[in-house]
Parts: structure tokens; sequence; C-alpha cells
């Protein structure tokens, strides 16, 4: 083979290679803090918006260094691969566009600027639904960090009904979703080559269950009544604290300190999986900045230091337990992992998070990165969770996957 040809075959091989990648998320540097990313006709944590609908990134940056960055929109498959459209198809203007919108902290102990960045703007719209990811750069092209967001079209509707497991064995302990989709504008034809379905539980895309096949075709309704398929764990209520005064004791906060920030510590947790289920209404897993005696929480919540503390023995070498929740996205990080203090058989960390009303929970991780969720939580049938399913179409000979149509139900109406 001559070089030229041997050429072209590596070209072509690693185009393949990188076409077939699954996109995952990139986490922010340790300076870049309190990222929000959704919709502004939807208050969850999981940006789903419906084509044309304004979508929102705030975020916050420690360094004080009035830094800029960059915005850069991509569009993938059902399967977070990359799709074969060119930008042009997707997006009309141009992305790589500077993030003009940013205000510096004000009268807080922690210094900071609040960017801002809204789609569609006069530089950039989007034009099909389907799967995106938003990637942020600084001003040397350096990936700073990436969020996925999904865009759907109202062209099916999406029935969804929580139900108990079917499997006998985790009946007090999973909670199943059956779906049904429907659709006047639509022919499913095929469409167990044509529809894909994602099911996310409380806003959770790492958990997501996806590439399940209509079970059921009955006229153009597709049904899907797996018995273990599209079961989830049923976890148990979140935690959660709110420290929107930071000079005095709040929920969950049980005292504070000021040193070079303010420091909250809170009450000391414990292990709930041998307890009975307890009702605690939750945000499932969200948090919400809220600060007293200001204006404007975007620039005047200040930031502090949170120490968490859960009574639990010490574990084995190979795993591990780590504060989890969105307000980091639901990361596994060394700064969420949590140490056994011997003087005190606590296990003990601390998270510097903006003042407001936060979620959290504790949960085990072994060595190769598996998350057991219920390890220290408990799982429960009775647990309220959200469910959201998208549901991806793609035309026959089409380029991309739409998503069709979103359907959203909460495990309060679970039934048999």
């Amino acid at each position: 083979m001559t070089s030229k040809y041997f050429s072209l075959f590596i070209t072509f091989f690693w185009f393949q290679f990188m076409a077939s990648q699954v996109a995952e998320e990139v986490e922010p540097p340790y300076y870049i803090k309190t990222i929000t990313f959704k919709s502004n006709t939807n208050e969850s944590e999981l940006p789903i918006l419906r084509l044309g609908e304004r979508l929102q990134l705030e975020f916050d940056v420690l360094n004080n260094e009035e830094a800029d960055f960059y915005y850069v929109i991509e569009h993938y498959d059902y399967d977070w691969t990359p799709s074969r459209l060119i930008k042009s198809r997707y997006l009309q203007g141009f992305d790589d566009q500077r993030i003009v919108n940013y205000e510096n902290s004000f009268n807080t102990y922690q210094l900071y600027s609040h960017y801002r960045l809204q789609i569609p703007n006069n530089q950039t719209q989007l034009l099909v639904s389907g799967n995106y990811m938003m990637k942020i750069f600084d001003e040397n092209g350096e990936l700073m960090f990436s969020r996925k967001f999904m865009v759907y079209e109202d062209l099916a509707t999406v029935g969804v009904a929580v139900k108990r497991s079917r499997d006998v064995r985790y009946i007090n302990q999973k909670q199943s979703v059956d779906i049904s989709i429907g659709s006047l504008n639509l022919n499913f034809v095929n469409p167990k080559q044509t529809v894909n379905v994602a099911i996310v539980q409380n806003n959770n895309l790492k958990t997501a269950i996806t590439g399940l096949k209509p079970q059921y075709t009955l006229g153009n309704e597709l049904l899907y009544k797996y018995d273990t398929e599209t079961s989830f764990w049923g976890g148990n209520e979140y935690l959660f604290f709110e420290n929107k005064n930071v000079r005095g004791a709040n929920i969950g906060v049980q005292f504070f300190d000021l040193k070079d920030l303010y420091h909250n510590y809170l009450y000391t947790d414990i292990v709930r999986a041998n307890r009975p289920y307890t009702y605690n209404p939750d945000i499932n897993g969200n948090f919400l900045i809220t600060a007293l005696d200001t204006d404007n929480v975007d620039i005047e919540a200040d930031y502090t230091i949170l120490h968490f503390s859960l009574q639990h023995p010490e574990m084995l070498l190979d795993k591990n337990i780590h504060v989890y929740g969105n307000f980091n996205n639901y990361a596994i990080t060394d700064d969420t992992k949590m140490t056994f203090n011997p003087d005190t058989n606590v296990y003990e960390t601390r998270l510097l998070l903006k003042q407001g009303f936060y979620n959290y929970k504790y949960v085990v991780v072994d060595k190769n990165n598996n998350l057991d969720e219920g390890a220290i939580s408990g799982n429960f049938d009775q647990t309220e969770n959200n469910y959201k399913v998208l549901v991806y179409y793609r035309d026959l000979g089409g380029l991309y996957d739409k998503i069709i149509g979103v359907g959203e139900a909460s495990s309060t109406l679970i039934t048999n």
C-alpha cells in the first residue's frame, strides 16, 4: 500500500472512530461553580426545551479575572454519538461566540464573576430537535466544561405510568416505568428501528435507561411494559439544608463560624438503609440559590464552606463514600469524597457552595466507579421520584434523530 493510500486509510479510520465515540460531559475546574442550565419555562435542572424556547446557562467564576469564555454547540444522535448533520443544518448563525453578559459579585467575602448565556440570541438559533452538547472554552481554546441538553418537537403524545416492580424480589425496593407513544402526525414504520426512548429518573442523565424497543404495536400506538428493563431502584428522599442566612443556624445547619469565609456545619447524618421509610419532601436532588437581604442573588449570594458528616463505620479499602446531588451535576469527584475521622468515628468532607437550598445524599462508590445509591440511604418503593421519558424518531433515510415528544410522571401515583 502506498503512503498516500495508507494516509487516506488512517484518516478514514480516525473519523469513523471519532464518530462512534459516546459524548460524556466534562466537569469544570475548581474555580467554576454553581452551573445552572435549564429552559426558561421549566424550573427543573434538566435542560429539556421545546424547539424555539429559550435556554439559559449560568455559572460563577471564582478567580477574579473577568476572563473571556466562548460557547460551541454540537448535535448528537439518540445514543450521544455525533450526528451526521453539518453545523448549518442544525444551527442558524454562528457559535464559537464570546459570552458577553457577566457581572461581578457585590458585597461578598468570596469574589466572583457571574456569567449568563441565552440561546437563541442574535448570533445563534437552533433549527432542529435532538440531543445537543454545550461546550464552554476559555480564551486559549481550552475546554472548561460541557453540558448536555435536549430539544423536542410536539409530534407525539407520551404516556408515562409508574408501577411497582413486577419482580416480587424487589417489589418494596424498585419502581418500574410503563410507556405508551402515539402520534397523529407520524406513522411509525418499523418502530423497532426508527424509535428509541430514554427514561430519566430525577433529572439525572447519568442513570438514564436507554436502548429499549417497543414490545407491542396497537395501530399507531407503541407500548413498553417491561418486567425488569424499565425498573429503577426507588432510593430514598434526599436530605437537605438551607443557608440563606450564613450568620445563623438554618434548616439542617447546626452552627456557623467566620474565618476567611463563612463555614456552616451541618448536623451529622445517619444511615437510613436499615430504618423504615419516612416521607420527607424534597426537590429530587436539585438546588436553588437563595439569600436573605439581597436584591440580586446571582451576584449578592455569598459562597460558604459546608461541612458534611456521616455516622458510619469505616469501610473496606476498595469502597468510598461521596456526597451526591445536582449541585455538581451528580459528578463523583475528589471534592465529594469523604474521609473517615477515627477520633469522631464519622466520615467528613467539606464543599464550597453558594448560599441556597440544597438536596444531597450519601452514596457508595467502589474501585471500579460503580455507584450504589441505596447503600446508605436505602431503597423504598414509596419514595417520591420524578420520571421523564424522551422519544427519539429517525425518518426512513433520515440523517439524525429527532425528539418527537416528552412525557413525565411522579411515583406519588404509583400503582400495581
